[in-house]
């Protein structure tokens, strides 16, 4: 075998089969892929993300080295030796021999400085990874710094640069957002429709082994093999049962809430989310899918599938662009001041809020939650409740199996929180009982009376709010999307208004009791 003359760096979520590196064969280039005891820790992650990121790791490395490629795959029985990536790249450089060091750029700014500052004795050369559709170096003609950015301009932009569901220029259907079709409550008549989701049952033994011996923490379960995709061919499964049976009824009933409906905690959602952010699929690779099983399928309308292309086209290459424009330092946002610790039972599941319990447990059963349950469960709760972000961040991307900063942090400090002052969203994504209720069968098998906001029965989230409100006022009052609801508060009488605000107070204090 020929001398390494390169060393290539691929990274966990970096697990793209189609980049331009596997182009050609070169024995003299060597592609390094490594459990890290640093990835392991920077976080409490969930033990089936640790599982589905080091099985994944080690089937690329597999699929690379059958594809003639030259490859060294570390676990972390090889690696625990190393304090950190740098340490470990050192060794490998000076054990290969080799006299060039390629990565492609991390999606996460503390991987990209641990890179970027890396001192080597010999050249270094960093390449793109490929994966997204805005180029990187066009994120600042799209994004600045410190700037409000909302999606939908963007998103239509998008929309025609790729030339996806337009038609002579223009959208298809009339309208670039079919959202307003897409808020729909799942009713009973609707469960028949619910279809069974796709598992993988991948064994991960010797992985669970290994993180027990080298004294991983983790949070969530795992009983028996990982349901989740860790292969491009697996992923691509996965991508085939969303368009034959989720894609139908997607966009419908893609904000619904359910515990009581078959299949609740997957519903119509695609789950793909893993395999994107691990890059074993490529976006347009998955959009242009949905779209020919949309063109094929005269039951699919155009509600359903503009609803799934605005998720990635529009959300996924938006959250990315608001996180390089304001990294560093937007995850030291904090608009609110929110100080309190998050209850104990968000990592236990053990709460009286049927809504927040059945969030919560299924995140710890899954490593999955889909995006209403993370913004407005957890995430009105824990806004609501004044939880710190930084604890919020932390079990965020702890917890879901597809959370990496890059997608993580966007969607928790600035979409869910309003941490970022309005970056992101144009208005804080506070909601009462109501709003719960009206999307979910949560509210009627519940310890607490949604219809009530005083008493020891009354939900939670409906003093809460107001609470909310009213110390935040002087911050709200002004913003033309939230400052309507003052005039209701106000109409009310002073002891109606004490009266909820001493509610809210008591679940303040006594929040790890609800």
């Amino acid at each position: 075998m020929s001398q390494v003359h390169t060393l290539r760096l691929i990274l966990g979520d970096q697990l793209n089969a189609h980049h331009s590196w596997f182009r050609q064969q070169d024995d003299g280039v060597l592609y390094l892929i490594a459990e890290l005891k640093q990835e392991t820790g920077y976080v409490r992650h969930h033990i089936q993300k640790l599982c589905a990121f080091f099985a994944a790791m080690k089937g690329f490395a597999d699929a690379l080295e059958a594809a003639g490629h030259r490859v060294r795959h570390l676990t972390l029985d090889d690696s625990a030796q190393y304090e950190d990536l740098p340490a470990l790249i050192r060794a490998q450089l000076q054990e290969s021999g080799a006299q060039r060091f390629e990565y492609q750029r991390p999606d996460e700014y503390r991987l990209l400085a641990q890179l970027s500052d890396l001192d080597l004795p010999v050249a270094v050369r960093q390449v793109d990874s490929e994966h997204f559709l805005l180029p990187f170096d066009e994120i600042d003609a799209h994004f600045e710094r410190g700037k409000a950015h909302r999606m939908e301009p963007f998103y239509r932009k998008m929309r025609v640069r790729f030339n996806l569901l337009m038609a002579d220029g223009k959208p298809l259907g009339g309208q670039w957002n079919y959202d307003k079709e897409n808020r729909h409550r799942l009713r009973e008549v609707d469960w028949a429709s619910v279809p069974e989701p796709l598992c993988f049952a991948n064994s991960v033994d010797d992985i669970l082994a290994r993180l027990e011996r080298h004294q991983v923490t983790s949070i969530g379960t795992l009983e028996g093999p990982l349901l989740w995709p860790v292969s491009r061919a697996q992923a691509r499964e996965l991508l085939g049962h969303f368009c034959r049976h989720c894609l139908v009824h997607f966009g419908r009933f893609q904000d619904a809430l359910s515990n009581q409906a078959p299949h609740h905690w997957s519903l119509f959602h695609a789950r793909l989310s893993f395999a994107l952010n691990t890059k074993m699929l490529h976006p347009l690779e998955v959009m242009e899918a949905a779209i020919d099983a949309y063109q094929e399928n005269d039951d699919v309308d155009l509600a359903q599938i503009e609803g799934f292309v605005r998720q990635i086209l529009g959300w996924r290459e938006y959250i990315r662009g608001i996180y390089w424009a304001n990294m560093p330092g937007y995850e030291q946002h904090n608009h609110f001041d929110a100080r309190r610790p998050l209850p104990p039972w968000f990592w236990s599941g053990e709460t009286r809020m049927a809504c927040l319990k059945d969030a919560i447990d299924q995140s710890l059963q899954y490593a999955y939650a889909h995006h209403i349950q993370r913004l407005m469960i957890t995430g009105t709760f824990a806004l609501l409740f004044g939880a710190d972000p930084d604890e919020v961040d932390a079990w965020y991307l702890g917890i879901y199996i597809d959370a990496i900063e890059w997608v993580e942090l966007p969607n928790t400090r600035g979409m869910s929180q309003y941490g970022d002052g309005g970056l992101l969203a144009s208005k804080p994504y506070a909601a009462s009982g109501n709003y719960i209720n009206k999307m979910s069968d949560y509210c009627a098998s519940c310890h607490y009376e949604v219809g009530e906001k005083v008493g020891e029965r009354a939900c939670p989230f409906n003093s809460l709010y107001w609470h909310f409100m009213e110390r935040h006022r002087e911050q709200l009052a002004n913003n033309p999307r939230v400052g309507v609801v003052y005039r209701n508060w106000d109409n009310r009488g002073d002891e109606e208004r004490d009266a909820v605000l001493e509610r809210a107070q008591w679940c303040l204090d006594h929040a790890e009791k609800l």
